[in-house]
């Protein structure tokens, strides 16, 4: 009985050694388990030579006895032998390797019994050609019926006397055995030798008796074995899944077995980093508080805070976040250009030479102690590699970090779509580099104002469904998405590249209030409805805009409580008008002027597609200033192959292509004062959906 897990009628094994097919087989399991029982009983249904050695008594001389043995029962008899080696484990590599050939050759047939882990302890050409079957602790029935075997049995047990065993004494030897036959039967067979025998010839066997025979349970436990590994790994892993009874039962069990409590506070420093992190920052400094009283109180009292320590680990929160170092190194091994950033750079040294920490911009001088700024090198920029979780210490910090980073990246993106160029100077020019990371991180002020400007004032319901346009970074969105987070948002991405950039920021975000991304209008359902429509479009999104086209479209998905927040961003005037009338160059590039003039004024809005289909607007408007400073990165802005303002010009005269270049080129650090005009659309619409629908038949 027992082991049915793999002698269970129609088993592998048990098919095998009634057929008699028997093949190399390593037996592995904690002592008591049946692996010799179970070689004696494929010796008793064999018609192979059986033959049984004990790996800790013999050598390589009776290693090969035994294969001559068999060498020559096949080539006189044609018969199979079968050689069982106990305790195989215990064969240094020489010993196996002189197994080795005859294995392979079909000489002989090994089964091997060991409870060390096969994997690690035996030969692995040995492993490779043998069949392994784990052998797990009797059942407490299994020990149940061993034990009344051995009372009835009258060749090997105790069957030709009266022994009478007590229920209450047979629950506590299977008890106490804990699924090791051996240790009942030894328990067993002190209980019976040292009782008295009763008048009548009766031993009987109480339950203060079987205490005696067997007091306490033996810990399977070896410090360098797989008990040991086990045992750890399920002690840390009841800490990582927060549940404190079992991390008491597997550490009470390592104690219990003498493992060092030095060791388990090592691996709850380890756990304190890699399973708590930033959920709970303090839950290393209380493992290293609890490690540092043990130390001085030790052993029985050090229990206690050893006990503390891992009840602490098992119930404060948890995150794994710590583990984006790993996702940093990663990126240190493959990334190629990991150059420090000028303004990062340490100022002390050769600082004035190559402009190194000039534009660093101190946070403890602004509001918050913080200010945009770039940290990353320029080629990883946009990385994330810490993704804070929602509990504990970093929870209360995750949407301030996501908020931060969205602020970051908006104002690259907004840089990279508005002033391309001004961000691929290379080396040769300090000074734009500079001004570039002065750019960021002012960007990231602007932007951070306009946001606020463009959702002021809205009365958010959580259930609020909201489409964002011109989306080129999650900033814009991040007002819907912490405000609606039961509605949904949908970010219409510009172009491939766009939604490449907002992919990566929606992974800031947990899954439930990730948006969806969408490429255009026309990829949305026919049906959807949204309750606000909003977004900030600039001079790349007014390019070639049709209208008409786009406000048919927002209507169709809307009702008459849809809202309307647009923030429209365009300069009001290009780089010729820009100069001024007071310089030099002013009347010879005055042509360009009008040009710019009427191009700029096909990408103002168009307020009649919204009247014609029942939107009532309201227009704020404001300007602002900014400086770009001058060089050729500015002149090709506007100037280079597949510029919009370039192709917009058509054909000029080159001689006024070429003033206009000379000219931005030679402007210097006072760069090009270009006006901005911001306008807020606000809206709601007016007319009833059916007045509505008629109108869109009738287009």
């Amino acid at each position: 009985e027992g082991q049915q897990g793999i002698l269970a009628q129609g088993r592998l094994l048990r098919r095998a050694i009634k057929a008699d097919r028997v093949g190399n087989l390593i037996l592995h399991g904690p002592p008591g388990v049946g692996k010799t029982t179970l070689a004696r009983i494929v010796a008793n249904h064999t018609r192979a030579h059986f033959s049984s050695l004990n790996a800790v008594l013999a050598g390589v001389k009776d290693l090969r006895m035994e294969v001559d043995a068999a060498k020559q029962r096949l080539e006189r008899h044609g018969l199979r032998s079968i050689l069982f080696i106990d305790e195989v484990h215990r064969f240094n590599s020489a010993q196996q390797d002189a197994l080795l050939p005859w294995v392979e050759n079909g000489t002989v047939t090994l089964i091997g019994a060991t409870t060390e882990n096969p994997y690690f302890e035996v030969n692995k050409a040995l492993v490779s050609r043998s069949r392994l079957f784990r052998l797990l602790p009797l059942e407490p029935d299994d020990l149940h019926q061993l034990l009344q075997r051995a009372l009835n049995d009258e060749e090997r047990g105790y069957g030709t006397r009266r022994v009478m065993v007590t229920p209450d004494a047979a629950e506590h030897l299977v008890d106490v055995a804990g699924g090791d036959a051996r240790s009942l039967l030894n328990a067993l067979e002190l209980a019976v030798e040292s009782s008295e025998p009763q008048p009548d010839g009766e031993i009987q066997i109480d339950l203060a008796i079987a205490e005696e025979s067997i007091q306490q349970r033996a810990v399977l436990y070896d410090k360098q074995g797989d008990a040991h590994y086990d045992t750890i790994s399920a002690f840390i892993k009841s800490l990582r899944g927060s549940d404190a009874d079992a991390a008491l039962f597997w550490l009470a069990r390592m104690v219990e077995a003498g493992e060092n409590p030095r060791f388990i506070f090592r691996r709850m420093l380890i756990a304190a980093g890699e399973d708590i992190g930033l959920a709970d920052p303090q839950a290393i400094v209380v493992v290293e508080a609890c490690a540092a009283a043990f130390e001085r109180v030790g052993l029985p009292e050090g229990l206690y805070p050893l006990a503390q320590a891992a009840l602490y680990l098992a119930g404060t929160e948890k995150s794994n976040s710590v583990l984006g170092f790993f996702d940093a190194l990663k990126s240190v091994r493959e990334a190629n250009r990991q150059d420090v950033p000028s303004h990062l750079r340490d100022a002390n040294r050769d600082g004035a030479a190559f402009g190194d920490g000039v534009g660093y911009r101190y946070p403890h001088a602004y509001a918050e102690h913080w200010v945009e700024q770039q940290y990353l090198p320029t080629a990883l920029q946009g990385e994330v590699f810490w993704q804070p979780g929602q509990l504990g210490w970093e929870g209360e910090r995750r949407e301030r970090m996501a908020e931060r980073r969205a602020a970051q990246l908006a104002a690259a993106a907004e840089l990279a779509t508005e002033q391309p160029l001004l961000l691929s100077s290379g080396p040769d020019s300090p000074a734009m580099e500079r001004w570039i990371q002065r750019q960021l991180a002012q960007e990231g002020d602007r932007l951070h104002q306009l946001r606020q400007r463009l959702w002021a004032g809205v009365t958010w319901q959580r259930q609020d469904r909201v489409l964002l346009l011109g989306c080129h970074s999650l900033l814009w969105a991040l007002d819907p998405l912490r405000q609606a987070p039961e509605g949904g948002v949908t970010l219409v991405c510009p172009s491939p590249e766009d939604r490449q950039r907002l992919a990566a920021q929606v992974d800031l975000l947990e899954p439930e209030r990730q948006p969806q991304l969408v490429d255009g209008l026309e990829a949305l359902p026919s049906d959807q409805i949204f309750d606000w429509i909003g977004g900030r479009l600039g001079t790349a999104d007014l390019l070639d805009m049709n209208w008409d086209a786009l406000v048919q479209s927002l209507t169709v998905h809307s009702t008459d409580h849809t809202g309307l927040r647009l923030l429209i961003s365009c300069a009001e005037r290009g780089p010729a008008g820009a100069l001024g009338s007071s310089h030099a160059a002013a009347s010879s590039l005055s042509q360009l002027v009008e040009q710019e003039q009427q191009w700029l004024q096909q990408l103002q809005i168009q307020t009649e597609p919204f009247e014609q289909r029942g939107w009532c607007l309201d227009i704020q408007q404001w300007q602002e200033l900014l400086t770009l400073p001058g060089g050729q990165s500015l002149a090709e802005r506007w100037l280079g192959d597949g510029a919009a303002y370039r192709q917009m010009l058509g054909p000029v005269d080159p001689e006024t292509l070429q003033l206009l270049r000379t000219t931005l080129e030679g402007l210097g650090p006072e760069g090009l004062r270009l006006p901005m005009r911001h306008q807020l659309i606000t809206g709601k619409q007016v007319q009833e959906k059916e007045h509505r629908t008629a109108n869109l038949l009738e287009t």
